[in-house]
């Protein structure tokens, strides 16, 4: 018996064709982000990351790189504070990308890279215009930052807050937040600013946030990694770093008896010293101080150059701005779950190594081969298996 043919069975066929195409309309748009590393994912992200840049220019000819056919840029900010600026690019399938850009050839832009003195993680910053912007990115009391870096964030955390206001009401849940070099060091800060608005019922709780920080340098000391990874873990957050980037690796670290833990070895070491007799107590006070004041030394040196006099020549461009008194401390540590892209042969023929060049190995490009490699080899494994089965 043909069921079609009948006026009744065919309308309900209809309907139920109807009803599972919206369904199925409706899961794609509705899929969450899942947790843990996709290079696929990441893939995609550093075809956005780069058109953030500086140019088509940068991504163009010699150094060409496709565009990305899931995602299309949706704004691109004004630039302020030090040269700062992000995008917004976003998918049909409820994810959108926050994409910050990294440091420009302007004397401008590396100032917020030179600014490096570190600042407590939970403050405010006066902008200029008397603008107070409260912070909170980790609730250890001994978490610091990179003074420069939360500049920018607080700047661009004024222009992004509106717009997920405006892309939650069309349905948006899913974010990604990337950056490259400087706007990696940035992404970090600005992913816990996010989590902690959502605490603080700024931003919903729905949001599903997902950070790939690229060539990323160091964002703060390592209290501050310790409350970033325990809030992001889980799989949420990647630091993805080329092996021979040299950029990952800044900004220069000095550790003193200072940053550890309060409970330590070294806390109550010059009373122990003390109690020894003599000459060992001078021998063992002698060597201590030998080891310690360098160290001592060396952070203050890089407070005062990195930090104060390097504050006035932002204060110059930043008229108005204030920030929190300086930590006592230059102990960068290295943030996240780290994704490690080796090279090997091949990589070396096309990015060979130049003195002359010292930003062979970390300009966009070399990601994104490393990255697609990676992909071309699990590919290859997950063909050889299929073939052995």
């Amino acid at each position: 018996m043909n069921l079609i043919a009948y006026p009744r069975f065919r309308n309900l066929i209809i309907c139920l064709v109807a009803v599972s195409g919206l369904f199925f309309s409706f899961s794609v748009r509705a899929q969450s982000l899942l947790p843990g590393y996709s290079p696929t994912e990441l893939a995609d992200i550093l075809m956005v990351s780069v058109r953030t840049g500086s140019g088509s220019s940068y991504y163009s000819d010699s150094n060409y790189v496709a565009a990305s056919t899931r995602f299309q840029r949706a704004y691109r900010s004004p630039e302020m504070g030090l040269l700062n600026l992000w995008e917004l690019w976003t998918d049909n399938r409820n994810t959108a990308i926050i994409s910050v850009r990294g440091t420009l050839p302007n004397p401008d832009s590396w100032l917020s890279n030179f600014y490096s003195a570190m600042i407590p993680a939970k403050g405010e910053i006066i902008l200029p215009g008397n603008d107070t912007v409260p912070y909170h990115l980790a609730d250890h009391p001994q978490a610091a930052v990179h003074v420069g870096w939360m500049i920018s964030t607080a700047y661009l955390g004024r222009d992004i807050l509106p717009r997920l206001d405006s892309l939650y009401k069309k349905s948006y849940r899913n974010l990604l937040i990337t950056g490259h070099s400087q706007g990696g060091g940035i992404s970090y800060l600005l992913t816990a600013h996010l989590l902690q608005w959502q605490k603080q019922q700024k931003i919903a709780s729905d949001w599903q946030i997902k950070t790939y920080s690229t060539a990323a340098p160091k964002p703060g000391n390592v209290y501050f990694a310790y409350d970033y990874e325990a809030a992001t873990r889980g799989g949420w957050a990647f630091n993805v770093v080329n092996s021979v980037d040299w950029v990952p690796e800044m900004p220069v670290t000095v550790q003193t008896v200072g940053d550890f833990n309060q409970i330590n070895p070294f806390t109550n070491a010059k009373d122990i010293i003390g109690k020894q007799k003599f000459p060992t107590n001078w021998a063992l006070r002698y060597m201590y101080n030998r080891l310690d004041k360098p160290t001592r030394r060396a952070e203050k040196n890089f407070e005062k150059y990195l930090g104060k006099i390097m504050g006035k020549r932002v204060s110059d461009k930043l008229v108005g701005l204030q920030v929190p008194p300086f930590v006592h401390t230059i102990n960068y540590a290295r943030v996240g779950e780290t994704i490690v892209l080796r090279p090997d042969t091949d990589y070396y023929d096309r990015f060979p190594n130049n003195p002359d060049k010292i930003f062979v190995n970390h300009f966009h490009q070399p990601y994104i081969y490393l990255v697609n490699k990676s992909l071309l080899d699990s590919t290859s494994i997950h063909s050889a298996s299929g073939t052995n089965k």
